[in-house]
């Protein structure tokens, strides 16, 4: 089909074409003809910091669309003024795709000024997902051109590369790992798996403050998130940032959050309906009493803000009153017959930890702990659960990944492969009976290609997954169920100076010695590579034969230009070989 024609096909595709929107999502759309410019294209201003403050970002692919996001910043807003969007096929906009009018009214206060758009169903489907180009006009002013991704066509895809991401406390250091994600153009999307935000602005456990110019002074005075207007300002503060910003343009983002999006540690208190929040001062300050009221509205605002300044195909609604009514965060993503992924959210659903809310001997080092292998403990919650068995047990993809935001496998402390003390129970070890039954499900169902990327411990670490981690037998090929990949923080304090700065010097000297990469690896033999010394991100590639993850150490105190940047690891896992296989670094 000529270039004429296929235009031609793409319009009469769009005609008739009806979207469905939930909020935060813009409603009041205006599909405008592609044969003319919405206003004039030779007059439009390029400063568009001025307007568009925080940039642009796609996220959340469909085999015919994505999430767009904006922010009009508060002193460019116009009252009557319209907002345009524009999509083309080039980055000079000479083949439009589509353009679109979207009134003023959806530019409120009420969304702080967010604008998100779902074009499902808007864009052509093609063998590669694009790229495509957007823009957004507003006051006669452009805004910078992102570049998007929609999920490929393909019915033979044999490649594809993530970008992985998470931790990124804007306090403790520089993006420079994120610039070295928008410059590279293999990644054909980024997984982001929590802690896009810190909730805090300063606390001594996790934030040594060494960068004067990250410092961060909330609206309400205090040093961690009370409100909806603190988290926001943190959102704002977070998305100003240049080299978040560029990774945001340049590709397509699928995000999850994690605890700090709303408190360290956080859990769902069945007992009370509301949120637990071990270390948030509505929990420990005296003044406010441990209100399960306050505690509740912390968790819903904290939900709205994640949905106006994250984008997202999820459904929110900002009038409930329940936080399990108010964003369903969980979702899948397939990708043909090739890989099937599946977002899990781990923090609405799960209940308390099981040794106890304290920090170390409860979530952390819990000696006598009787309740990690209770089958009443959740991560997930019985419906996101069957969710989970049920897609991994159906797919028909080649790969299954799970976006994971806690350590799947075991960190502990062993003897002859008997557990004696997990290392943190804030993760998958605090819930053995539920991480078991996955792992059951997926064995008894015969499921190939299991993966999981993981974020929250700030370390690298590349693994086997296995149904029983007491079995040593490494030839017991029944036992192995998948591998596991952690990426770094891109910023937050490493796994040594975080869990470091909650004990007595004997107790830090002793937990380094546990953490030290032959340690680890001794007690914990499923664990191939460990490295919780430095920041950075990791990438994972997969091929019809093999995953490849890719481990990059940045330095987070470099605040000007594009850091150095070493590989520190590759593990593959071939379909052919159960276990992880290390590969050589060199000239990467």
């Amino acid at each position: 089909m000529d270039r004429r024609r296929w235009l031609a096909s793409l319009g009469a595709a769009g005609a008739g074409l009806s979207l469905t929107w939930w909020s935060p999502m813009v409603r009041a759309v205006q599909w405008l003809s592609t044969g003319e410019w919405p206003i004039d294209a030779n007059a439009l201003r390029t400063d568009s910091a001025r307007v568009f403050d925080l940039s642009v970002a796609s996220a959340d692919p469909s085999p015919t669309g994505v999430v767009l996001w904006t922010h009009i910043a508060d002193m460019a807003v116009r009252p009557g003024e319209p907002l345009y969007l524009q999509v083309a096929l080039d980055e000079r906009f000479q083949t439009l795709l589509l353009q679109a009018r979207i009134d003023a009214q959806e530019i409120t206060p009420e969304r702080d000024h967010t604008v998100k758009i779902d074009l499902d169903g808007q864009l052509p489907t093609t063998q590669g997902g694009g790229p495509f180009f957007y823009r957004f006009i507003y006051d006669a002013t452009v805004s910078r051109t992102g570049r998007c991704r929609t999920l490929p066509a393909s019915s033979n895809l044999k490649r594809l590369k993530l970008g992985l991401l998470t931790c990124q406390d804007y306090t403790n250091g520089y993006y420079g790992a994120l610039t070295h994600v928008a410059q590279d153009d293999t990644i054909d999307f980024v997984l982001h798996l929590g802690d896009f935000i810190y909730e805090t602005a300063g606390d001594p456990r996790f934030q040594s403050l060494p960068y004067a110019d990250r410092t961060l002074v909330l609206p309400s005075g205090g040093l961690v998130a009370l409100d909806l207007a603190d988290y926001r300002f943190i959102y704002r503060t977070y998305r100003s940032d240049l080299q978040l910003q560029a990774a945001m343009e340049r590709h397509t983002f699928i995000c999850v959050p994690d605890d700090h999006e709303t408190a360290n540690d956080c859990y769902w208190d069945y007992a009370r309906d509301t949120l637990g929040a071990p270390d948030h001062p509505y929990t420990t300050d005296p003044q406010y009493g441990n209100d399960a009221r306050l505690l509740r509205q912390l968790k819903l605002d904290s939900q709205r803000a994640w949905a106006e300044y994250v984008p997202a195909r999820v459904a929110h609604n900002p009038q409930a009153t329940h936080p399990h009514e108010a964003l369903k965060v969980y979702r899948r993503f397939t990708f043909g017959r090739f890989l099937d992924l599946f977002m899990i959210e781990n923090r609405s659903y799960r209940s308390p930890h099981p040794c106890g809310e304290g920090d170390v001997l409860q979530r952390y080092v819990p000696l006598g702990c009787t309740k990690l292998n209770s089958p009443e403990q959740t991560l997930l919650g019985a419906t996101q659960r069957q969710w989970l068995i049920d897609g991994l047990t159906g797919s028909r993809a080649q790969w299954k990944l799970m976006g994971n935001q806690t350590f799947f496998g075991r960190l502990a402390l062993t003897f002859l492969g008997a557990q004696i003390v997990p290392l943190n129970v804030d993760a998958w070890d605090g819930f053995a009976a539920e991480r078991r039954a996955i792992t059951g499900a997926v064995r008894e169902a015969g499921v190939r290609n299991f993966l999981i990327v993981t974020g929250d411990l700030h370390t690298h670490i590349a693994s086997n997954v296995k149904h029983n981690y007491g079995n040593l037998n490494p030839l017991d090929v029944d036992n192995l169920v998948g591998a596991e990949f952690m990426t770094p923080s891109v910023t937050s304090s490493n796994l040594g100076e975080m869990l470091g700065a909650k004990l007595t010097a004997q107790q830090r000297q002793l937990l380094f010695q546990g953490l030290a990469t032959p340690a680890v690896r001794l007690n914990n033999p499923h664990i191939q590579f460990f490295d919780s010394t430095r920041q950075g991100y990791s990438t994972l590639e997969l091929t019809d034969s093999f995953a490849e993850w890719v481990a990059y150490a940045v330095d987070k105190g470099v605040s000007q230009g594009l850091p150095a940047r070493t590989c520190i690891a590759r593990q593959r896992k071939y379909t052919s070989i159960p276990w992880l296989i290390g590969q050589t670094t060199w000239g990467y």
